[in-house]
């Protein structure tokens, strides 16, 4: 709850925040978080503590994506959604962005998402800069699904392949501003960028802007990761996101969820369970 406790109170600070410092700031936020050295995956460790080091050290030996398996420390970090766990694996996941994989489908272009999502009991994959955040069905327990998913860390940066099959492929630009962009639209981007975006990561998820109406004042965003179907999603939303963008941006009134059709399907499947 760290990310979403620190949005709510920048949020319910920022009224001592002077407005105009909006346009010349530019803060950035960084999370080190500490890693261990090669283990051994005979006396594999997973402490009781919200963050936890799991080390393994496996013989060389070739493996699916075709490479030699090698031992690694993954750190593993709870989310405020008890369904998604953070794993790091000691070195950058995606160099710029995120990645969101809400689907099987979508993961076919990266061999790890595409992996990961072979783990029977895993619903959602999502890469942040250098974490991976995995979901889990209701039914399925973390305790049998750890070792499949450490297994699958190690085995794809021990083999040497690329995170997207197509080297095209973009990542999310979505808070990027263009020249077309008005001055409003500008501040919301940037506000979301530099401020909001980095408490969001911190509990394994992100959001990504989808558009603002000025005619109404409505802002447009999608939980990603953790923070997609999290309980406390609606309170990140409406205690730390909105009430800064309202407060820094006169032109926004609110701020509301918009959710894909996978995002819909998965929320009507929980209804009827």
């Amino acid at each position: 709850m760290k990310g979403v406790g620190r949005l709510i109170r920048r949020a319910q600070t920022c009224q001592s925040l002077c407005p105009s410092h909006l346009t010349s700031r530019r803060l950035i936020y960084s999370r080190t978080p500490s890693f261990g050295v090669f283990g051994n995956r005979s006396s594999m460790f997973v402490s009781n503590s919200e963050s936890s080091l799991a080390s393994s050290l496996l013989p060389l030996q070739w493996t699916h994506f075709g490479g030699q398996r090698r031992s690694m420390f993954i750190q593993t970090q709870s989310t405020p959604n008890p369904a998604s766990l953070m794993f790091y694996p000691g070195k950058a996941v995606m160099e710029v962005g995120s990645a969101d994989f809400p689907n099987a489908r979508s993961a076919m272009n990266s061999p790890l998402a595409k992996t990961l999502y072979g783990i029977d009991g895993i619903t959602r994959v999502f890469f942040g800069s250098d974490f991976i955040t995995v979901t889990k069905s209701d039914d399925a327990s973390w305790d049998l699904l750890k070792p499949e998913i450490f297994a699958a860390i190690m085995d794809f940066y021990s083999s040497g392949q690329p995170l997207f099959l197509d080297s095209q492929t973009a990542a999310a630009m979505d808070t990027a501003i263009h020249e077309d962009d008005s001055e409003t639209v500008a501040m919301i981007k940037e506000l979301l960028e530099t401020r909001i975006r980095p408490a969001v990561q911190d509990d394994g998820g992100d959001i990504e802007y989808r558009g603002f109406d000025p005619d109404t004042g409505i802002v447009k965003l999608k939980m990603q990761g953790a923070c997609s179907g999290c309980p406390s999603s609606s309170v990140t939303l409406k205690s730390g996101i909105e009430n800064m963008l309202m407060h820094y941006v006169p032109e926004v009134k609110g701020v509301e969820q918009e959710l894909d059709a996978e995002d819909e399907d998965g929320t009507l499947a929980g209804q009827m369970e």
